[in-house]
């Protein structure tokens, strides 16, 4: 009996019945700038895909409970001031320690010890610089032939440290008034955009960008003009990229509740359609699989062709 199970679980894994482990995902949505109301919304998505898929699990790496945002430094006191002054700076002080420490307890699985237990990694809306145990280990740990999923302002995330710019393909520079764009697709084929028709249209905060090349990375959405004042150009909106052994993929778009979700509250005031939303999950889990290998899809740069 046990030579029979062994011969049939074999013609199984020959036969691709057996089902692969699912790849294993830390989503991060940790910030030291703004704060954006979607990450809830972002979270509960993600987790909806990975569910819905089997195909990835997420561990969430989220804000310390109860400290969303960093103390308030106190303003410069008038000299009537200096004593209350003196006073609320040490206060600051204290919770400011506390503050930077729960960040950095919550980050700790990013350690190069506990990234080895996961296949990729996905910021969703971070920002600022967040403390990292090994800012260097983490990109190294992607090259080395891991996922990066970034969303939004994943390109508002560490400004100062510009192997991770790199890393990603382009940083956050500006955004006007939210406004309806028509991202033209660049890639049909790609399973982050053949769901899409040659021109998508969304409306969000749509990103200006600063240190991108056109030259290194794959480009999946772009508009032609800018998005505010319509003048035109190239601008760019999702692309994805080789970094090292591993693989990139980034959309600027994921502002708005309601390019995530396409249940949103109903006293919400929704500017996007639930078919908008369901195509945008569509474009970030193709980016997800794209990422971590299950899919196939070019990260040549077209203007390379």
């Amino acid at each position: 009996m046990k030579k029979i199970t062994i011969t049939l679980l074999a013609w199984a894994i020959a036969l691709g019945v057996v089902a692969a482990e699912p790849k294993k995902l830390l989503l991060v949505t940790v910030t030291t700038g703004f704060r954006h109301s979607s990450i809830p919304t972002a979270e509960k998505v993600i987790q909806k895909l990975a569910k819905e898929t089997g195909l990835f699990t997420v561990d969430l790496v989220q804000q310390p409970p109860n400290k969303p945002t960093p103390p308030k430094r106190p303003e410069n006191p008038t000299p009537e001031q200096e004593a209350a002054y003196k006073e609320a700076l040490a206060k600051y002080k204290a919770e400011d320690a506390k503050w930077q420490e729960a960040l950095k307890k919550e980050l700790e699985k990013l350690s190069p010890e506990n990234l080895k237990k996961y296949d990729g990694v996905i910021f969703a809306n971070t920002t600022g610089d967040l403390p990292l145990p090994d800012r260097q280990a983490f990109l190294d740990w992607i090259k080395e032939g891991k996922a990066f999923i970034g969303m939004h302002s994943a390109s508002d995330t560490f400004h100062g440290f510009k192997p991770y710019i790199e890393m990603l393909g382009g940083e956050f520079q500006s955004h006007g008034a939210q406004v309806s764009v028509d991202c033209i697709n660049e890639d049909n084929q790609h399973p982050c955009c053949r769901h899409l028709s040659q021109q998508w249209t969304v409306f969000d905060e749509i990103y200006i960008m600063k240190n991108f090349n056109r030259d290194t990375v794959h480009m999946l959405l772009s508009l032609d003009k800018e998005p505010n004042k319509k003048t035109p150009g190239y601008y760019p909106v999702s692309w994805c990229k080789e970094y090292g052994k591993g693989r990139v993929f980034y959309t600027s778009l994921g502002h708005r509740e309601d390019i995530w979700d396409d249940d949103t509250p109903s006293n919400f005031k929704r500017m996007n359609p639930p078919e908008v939303s369901k195509a945008y999950q569509k474009h970030i889990l193709g980016g997800i699989k794209w990422a971590l290998g299950l899919e196939p899809g070019d990260a040549k740069p077209q203007t390379a062709k």
